[in-house]
């Protein structure tokens, strides 16, 4: 008999095949298959195993919960959900508002509209290179499962986290600004487009926008983020 379990934790393809290592050595398990995407283990087994069994054979990093059917009537666990998803979301709030306050500091006396969003893009730009850059080796495996350019060409995967670091340089020193403008609308484009197509497929995978440091679920803020950072774009280059 097979079973499917949701198994949050899992960044790549390392820890894919920890999990079936570790589930396939587990009494009455035959076989288990991991499907990174989806945050999914399908396991084949002779006899019941507990969910509990399979939480011990993992490390504490994963967490492994059956998969049940939503019930569409029950208004109570899409409060749940709702509030679950809200309370992932919060360090992602919390960056965004800390950004928001510096950039409008440095530019209050007097106000200045485009130093507001050169500033935030460009911190926008450090602060969210920095937690990629944390994982180097894992950030790659999990920005390629959603970003269309980064599953056709790995490298660019691993030298993202360095284009950022430098756009948000060139941004902050006010460097060459038309061609990071330009630079900034091709590089989140891309990554809009995978962001929306994941959504469109209700598919179950982490966000890489603040690396594997922070495990972020793929929502609609994810698309949000990168839309407000390409109309900033667009506004200052047809300023």
């Amino acid at each position: 008999m097979k079973h499917t379990y949701t198994v949050t934790g899992m960044t790549c393809n390392g820890c894919k095949a920890s999990v079936e290592q570790a589930l396939s050595q587990i009494s009455d398990v035959v076989n288990a298959s991991v499907n990174l995407e989806s945050s999914e283990v399908t396991i084949e087994m002779n006899g019941h195993v507990s969910t509990e069994t399979l939480q011990k054979a993992l490390s504490n990093k994963y967490k492994i919960s059956e998969k049940k059917p939503k019930n569409i009537f029950n208004t109570e666990n899409v409060q749940t959900d709702e509030k679950s998803e809200l309370k992932q979301l919060f360090p992602l709030f919390l960056i965004f508002g800390y950004i928001t306050i510096a950039s409008i500091l440095l530019n209050i006396k007097p106000w200045n509209g485009n130093g507001f969003m050169l500033d935030f893009m460009g911190l926008f730009y450090v602060v969210f290179s920095f937690f990629k850059l944390l994982d180097l080796k894992g950030f790659p495996e999990s920005f390629k499962m959603y970003d269309p350019l980064a599953k056709v060409v790995p490298v660019y995967g691993w030298l993202y986290p360095f284009i950022e670091v430098a756009l948000g340089i060139m941004f902050l020193m006010r460097i060459e600004i038309p061609a990071a403008l330009i630079v900034t609308l091709i590089i989140l484009g891309i990554t809009t487009i995978g962001v929306t197509k994941t959504l469109l497929n209700k598919k179950s995978i982490q966000c890489a926008c603040l690396g594997t440091a922070l495990k972020l679920p793929m929502t609609k803020a994810t698309f949000i983020e990168n839309t407000i950072m390409i109309i900033m774009a667009i506004i200052m280059l047809v300023n």
